[in-house]
């Protein structure tokens, strides 16, 4: 049985560490709205990513009732609708909750939690009801209602595409077992399956006790000597960890068919689905698995199962309306913030700009920044393309390490589209 965490003093904030919060969590949600230059934002949780027909038609409702009628998905699977009115905020709310997509006000913004999207369609294990249970227990608990709308779960089905991401807490399936990660460690540790759930949380909950002193948002944000101690804490209730190093690079589902086929994937350009994209999507899971699944990387997949030709008749008709079918596709792995006209810091147009150098598909994937916060952006390996006042900075970043490779300043278009194509290309 896993041991309830002793409720340890944090160490002190180590000097060179990372400075305390000065502020409240700003992180967006479905009650506390974001202020943008193309009117306020909500982010709405959507747990693994995992959808119903019902409450994806509940979602599409909500943006065409208060925002532009689009929707955004997010780098954590989450769905985020724009352009709404200031004060929408009750009728979203009572809305969401209806459809069951808001539990519990308390905890809307800590449901922060992404799932391998295959898990148990291509023939690795299932992760419904560790997401259920996980779900569940962070709604039910009173000191998670503190985690800030950053801090990430994972649950990995053994693959390590999940893993990859970094999360604050990772649960990776094992068999009979749940392998627990805390950050980016190179160590697990090994509880019984049935208590993986449970595991995580109180882990999510010891962080929260280290991060009092240490005023931080994340493990990753913690010093040294606190994420250590953090670690023993865990280590004292799960017992002796395992060496696993944490995957570098995550690698999201090839559009197309999969498992036989039991589900199809496609991603989205830039993330942004028009509402009768939405409503083709939400129709096709109807018509099959009756649900979606939001990846991490801004794609979805559709549980079926299918018949082959049935799942090629599908991937037909949303390849029709615009979204991604094939990994060939001029469009994989091309990704970018909102930028102008949305957002007030960006310095650019970027998706305007990313639109316009699309070309052939490039070994790495890159992503288009409109300021230095390079917000969204992926993880692993990818050319970092940041608008500055000078221009756009072009990078290739590899984990923690960055490489610039060359600025292009005057503008034209045709240039930086060679340039970013160049370094796609390494």
């Amino acid at each position: 049985m896993l041991a309830a965490m002793p409720d340890s003093a944090p160490s002190p904030l180590s000097a060179g560490g990372p400075a305390r919060r000065g502020s409240g969590d700003a992180c967006p949600g479905t009650l506390r709205l974001h202020r943008a230059d193309d009117g306020a934002l909500a982010r709405v949780r959507v747990p693994g990513g995992v959808l119903s027909a019902d409450r994806a038609d509940a979602l599409l409702a909500a943006a065409g009732r208060f925002g532009d009628g689009e929707l955004h998905l997010t780098s954590r699977g989450n769905v985020q609708l724009r352009g709404l009115d200031a004060a929408c905020g009750g009728g979203l709310a009572e809305l969401l909750t209806t459809a069951g997509l808001l539990p519990s006000a308390a905890h809307e913004r800590a449901r922060n939690i992404v799932a391998s999207p295959l898990a148990g369609l291509d023939g690795s294990p299932a992760l419904g009801h560790l997401l259920a249970e996980l779900d569940g227990l962070v709604c039910g608990s009173a000191a998670a209602a503190s985690l800030s709308g950053r801090f990430l779960f994972a649950l990995d089905d053994g693959r390590g595409d999940v893993d990859a991401l970094g999360a604050d807490v990772t649960l990776i399936a094992a068999g009979d077992r749940c392998l627990l990660r805390i950050g980016a460690a190179d160590e697990v540790f090994r509880v019984p399956g049935g208590e993986g759930p449970r595991a995580a949380l109180l882990a999510a909950e010891a962080f929260l006790r280290a991060a009092r002193a240490a005023g931080a948002w994340r493990v990753k944000d913690l010093p040294d000597d606190v994420r250590a101690e953090l670690v023993r804490t865990v280590r004292a209730a799960a017992g002796p960890a395992v060496h696993r190093p944490r995957p570098r690079t995550a690698t999201p589902p090839a559009p197309g068919a999969h498992g036989s086929p039991n589900a199809i994937s496609v991603d989205v350009p830039l993330g942004r689905l028009t509402p009768a994209q939405w409503r083709l999507l939400t129709e096709t899971a109807r018509r099959y698995g009756n649900e979606l699944r939001l990846t991490p990387w801004r794609g979805i997949v559709v549980p079926g199962p299918f018949a082959h030709d049935e799942a090629v008749e599908a991937l037909r008709t949303l390849d029709a309306a615009g979204l991604i079918t094939a990994p060939d596709s001029p469009w994989t792995g091309v990704g970018a913030c909102i930028g102008r006209p949305g957002c007030a810091k960006s310095l650019s147009d970027v998706r305007a700009e990313a639109g316009a150098a699309v070309g052939p598909v490039g070994r790495l994937p890159v992503y288009w920044s409109g300021c230095e916060r390079r917000c969204g952006h992926p993880h692993g390996e990818w050319i970092d393309v940041v608008a500055t006042p000078d221009g756009h900075r072009i990078s290739h970043v590899r984990g923690e390490r960055r490489a610039p490779r060359t600025t292009v300043r005057d503008g034209d278009p045709a240039r930086l589209a060679a340039a970013v194509a160049e370094a796609r290309a390494l």
